[in-house]
């Protein structure tokens, strides 16, 4: 038996001798064997390495470097904004201009808004190489023009562009009267170069105030709503934007921020009925613009700072925090801050400028038109004291240059 195992191993063992002789001959062309593939694909390297041939310790492991977050792709709304901080800021600046070299001292600075009131020249709007399209022609950088035409008693320069019907009556009119009544309105202001409308408005005839009258459409919110509504669209239709006013609401004001500081009732209340027309229409047109009044209303935020300055008036509006409100991001513009006591009884121009762009203000307008390139430097202070935060200025800016694409200027 032992015998037999002794052959068994002989045999086995002659078996892998002979495996063996075939593997080596195979891989060592020299000894007559084929290169396999990866030698027919690769030639002969000799790799030198950093770490000694004896040594232990395993190789340090370096991590790859970090690498940058990639930046969120920018809007073409966003791409438009001046990169310097002065150009930035004076884009949010509408400013009233009465005759051309005013508006021409006004672009010179950067602004990105003019408005034309009551008093202004109306060659401005009508004399062929000095109107406001001949600037449009020769200044690079898109600016809008704003006006106050509501019809009736607020409708500046009909001699120019023509007279239209008080709100309060256009509002007893069949519905295509009212949308066409809007859309004349809204050609003849983009005929002479106005791309916004500060109209219509929204305040409640609801406590006698002669400030509000026959400017309104209503004493009830849905009747606001459909008229308002109609209006707007008309305006759109001829490719101009309207500014709803006066958020929060000046309805119930204890008077005319035009004369006075004017109070309005308790924040709770104004929610319930003042603020109720702009959430359906801000549903409706979110590339429209709203305009901040001046009222103190009690309970919102600091206690009896106007709304125009008020960091939580302008939450509410974007947050759409009252009923049927939703949220709002298109411009948000103040109400005049040079010619109306309600604001001057309170805080001088420049300050309300700089107040009302840290509180949340898009466009900052003021109607006289003063002062502009020492307006924009105390911003532009503020800006770089950390006093008014640059992020602010960014997010403005942009609207402002998203509210210019939507009328395609």
């Amino acid at each position: 038996m032992l015998q037999r195992n002794r052959a068994v191993a002989v045999c086995v063992g002659g078996v892998l001798a002979v495996a063996l002789l075939v593997a080596a001959l195979t891989a060592r062309p020299e000894l007559g064997g084929e290169p396999s593939d990866t030698a027919q694909q690769e030639p002969t390297q000799t790799v030198q390495s950093e770490q000694p041939e004896q040594s232990g310790e395993p190789a340090a492991v370096v991590p790859p470097a970090p690498q940058p977050a990639p930046s969120a792709p920018q809007s073409p709304a966003q791409q438009r904004v001046p990169a310097d901080l002065r150009a930035r800021v004076a884009s949010l600046m509408v400013v009233g201009v009465t005759n051309e070299a005013q508006a021409r001292a006004a672009l010179d600075q950067g602004v990105g808004g003019l408005i034309i009131p009551s008093w202004a020249d109306p060659a401005l709007l009508t004399a062929q190489g000095h109107n406001i399209e001949a600037l449009r022609a020769q200044y690079h950088h898109p600016f809008s023009v704003a006006i106050d035409f509501e019809g009736g008693r607020v409708q500046r320069h009909t001699d120019v562009m023509g007279s239209f019907m008080a709100p309060r009556e256009l509002a007893a009119r069949p519905p295509e009267v009212i949308r066409g009544t809007g859309y004349d309105i809204g050609r003849s202001l983009r005929g002479r170069g106005v791309n916004v409308d500060y109209a219509p408005l929204l305040d409640l005839d609801v406590s006698g105030l002669d400030i509000v009258g026959d400017r309104a459409f209503s004493g009830h919110p849905d009747e606001v709503v459909r008229v308002g509504t109609l209006f707007a669209q008309g305006l759109i239709d001829a490719n101009v934007t309207p500014t709803f006013k006066h958020f929060p609401g000046h309805g119930r004001a204890s008077g005319d921020t035009h004369h006075q500081l004017a109070v309005t009732p308790p924040l709770d209340q104004v929610r319930e009925l003042d603020m109720r027309p702009f959430g359906p229409l801000l549903q409706r047109f979110p590339r429209s613009s709203v305009m901040m009044g001046h009222m103190i209303v009690p309970g919102m935020g600091p206690e009896g700072v106007p709304s125009s300055l008020n960091p939580e008036a302008y939450r509410i509006l974007r947050d759409g925090d009252y009923p049927g409100g939703v949220p709002f991001e298109g411009v948000v513009v103040t109400d005049d801050l040079s010619g109306m006591r309600g604001i001057l009884d309170y805080a001088p121009t420049p300050e309300a400028v700089k107040r009302a762009i840290a509180a949340g203000a898009d466009q900052a307008l003021w109607s006289s038109g003063a002062d502009v390139p020492q307006v924009i430097d105390g911003v532009v202070a503020a800006v770089q004291s950390g006093e008014l935060p640059e992020a602010r200025v960014n997010e403005a800016a942009a609207r402002a240059q998203q509210q210019l694409i939507n009328t395609g200027l």
